[in-house]
């Protein structure tokens, strides 16, 4: 597991339901290189592993909020969120943002749905 970058706890269970953090692209203590499709594809597997702890998996997520620098890049972080999710869909919200830790260009958080 990624150690988080503020006073927060990465993942919470709350009755039938964990609440993630928001994930973002790190990987050995630094945000990786490549831009927002790397840094999706990081945070993604930061995000499952997280709910892989908790003895979930990624197809028990029920809500994602993805949170962008710029809406430009939403049609290209598509393609890496499907293939995190497969032929699931959870409901998701895309959210343009001014900046986001570590100078990150995207991040992702989630609900998951375990009972």
């Amino acid at each position: 597991m990624t150690k988080p970058v503020g006073p927060y706890t990465p993942i919470v269970r709350a009755g039938d339901y964990l609440f993630s953090s928001g994930q973002v692209g790190i990987a050995d203590g630094a945000l990786v290189e490549g831009g927002v499709e790397a840094e999706l594809e990081q945070a993604m597997k930061n995000l499952a592993s997280l709910i892989e702890g908790e003895g979930a998996t990624m197809s028990q997520v029920v809500k994602t909020t993805l949170f962008l620098t710029d809406m430009a890049d939403y049609g290209k972080v598509n393609e890496i969120y499907i293939a995190a999710f497969g032929d699931h869909r959870p409901a998701r919200s895309a959210v343009a943002v001014a900046a986001l830790p570590v100078g990150a260009s995207i991040e992702v958080e989630a609900v998951v749905y375990v009972g």
